[in-house]
């Protein structure tokens, strides 16, 4: 176009000099005016396709611009992407083996026990010493040691508390297995005893009661609380394979070994795979890449992406990452309700305790006051031990909200 302005200018240009020295004929002042007007049409008309044709070309040279900036910026929120997404994996893993093998604390797990055993007087009495003056006081009377029926009575009741089939079961079943068991005994042993009748009996029943209402409902927080635990280890097993299998097909798009099981737990074969599968290890990977697609002193991001495309499909795929590591959070914030509803629980069974007169408030206040501090302690060591804000830091560097095509 450019050419043809420059062939057309000189004709133009003598076409209008003709034209002037003809104007000074007054007879052909209205014929020289057309011509002029229709030449400057021209000349407009002209330097409007050079504009247009020079707006054209840059236009082109500037899509050509954009369309390198645009693979530049899509690699690099690929590479900064799956860089920051080989630490969230390791993190993730850190944190969900180290909440599957929380319980409580040991202070708090030492204090549980102690109010399960029958044989402790934490609460100022022992269930096994209870039963044996119940036993004494309501059934004989006082006359423990008037005859020998009576001796063995007691002595029976004494080693049905002290068996070691009780001691053997775990959580708070001891005390309801023996306050069945003793009770069982003694209605079984008033079909042959007539001073034994119903009416001492259902006394007995009466009183012992009160210690098994404590009981039952300490036992019931601790397998409610225990219930929860293995639902949220359970939760945090099946999010550890999701996390696998997702780890697994972005190793595959860096071209890096795959995470193998074998006949080990899944725990152990994602701790030995993090000892390799690093970021570091990763950054190297991108360093290589560029490496092989740089020509003279620029790399080719647009080949390098169209032949690595399994890396915008991994950068893609993040997003399933960053829902697990919510998911994971979610999982965190349970425990910490099943904590708090362990507590309440527990408490309420130290009030029952006091409110049957089995313990004195004093004590019972203490031994709440005691929990109450044990929680807390178990909440902070837990808290700094996992440390949520280090994985949420990590996954606010990863954009995974931008797909790449």
């Amino acid at each position: 176009m450019l050419k043809l302005i420059r062939w057309m200018m000189p004709l133009l240009m003598t076409g209008l000099v003709t034209m002037k020295v003809s104007a000074q004929d007054p007879e052909k002042k209205a014929e020289v005016k057309t011509a002029d007007t229709t030449i400057k049409k021209i000349m407009e008309d002209l330097q409007r396709v050079a504009d247009s044709d020079k707006q054209n070309s840059q236009a082109i040279e500037s899509l050509s611009r954009g369309r390198e900036f645009d693979n530049i910026t899509k690699y690099n929120l690929v590479k900064n992407n799956l860089i920051q997404a080989s630490e969230t994996y390791y993190l993730l893993n850190k944190k969900i083996i180290d909440l599957k093998s929380r319980t409580t604390t040991s202070n708090l797990d030492v204090f549980i026990t102690s109010l399960n055993n029958p044989e402790s007087k934490e609460l100022g009495f022992s269930l096994s010493d209870r039963v044996v003056e119940l036993v004494e006081k309501i059934i004989l009377k006082g006359k423990s040691d008037k005859n020998e029926r009576n001796t063995k009575l007691v002595e029976s009741t004494k080693s049905i508390i002290n068996s070691p089939i009780f001691k053997s079961f775990t959580s708070l079943t001891p005390p309801l297995a023996i306050a069945s068991s003793v009770m069982g005994f003694l209605h079984s042993v008033s079909q042959s005893n007539k001073a034994i009748n119903h009416k001492l009996l259902q006394e007995f029943e009466k009183e012992l009661n009160k210690y098994v209402i404590y009981y039952t409902a300490l036992n019931d927080a601790n397998q409610k609380f225990e219930f929860g635990l293995n639902f949220n280890k359970d939760q945090l097993s099946l999010l550890q394979d999701n996390m696998y299998d997702h780890l697994a097909f972005t190793a595959s798009a860096l071209k890096m070994p795959l995470p193998a099981r074998g006949n080990k737990t899944i725990a152990e074969s994602l701790n030995e795979y993090f000892i390799d599968f690093r970021k570091e290890k990763v950054v190297d990977y991108f360093n290589k890449l560029e490496e092989k697609y740089t020509k003279g002193k620029k790399i080719d991001y647009e080949a390098l992406l169209n032949d690595n495309m399994s890396l915008k499909e991994a950068n893609n795929q993040l997003e399933d990452l960053i829902l697990q590591t919510k998911r994971f959070e979610n999982l965190y914030n349970e425990y910490f309700s099943l904590l708090d509803s362990y507590y309440t629980k527990v408490n309420h069974s130290l009030r029952l305790a006091q409110d049957n007169a089995l313990a004195d408030k004093g004590i019972v206040e203490t031994k709440q006051n005691e929990f109450r501090q044990l929680k807390n302690e178990a909440v902070q060591e837990i808290q700094s031990s996992i440390n949520m804000r280090e994985l949420t830091i990590n996954v606010e560097k990863v954009k995974y909200r931008y797909r790449i095509f």
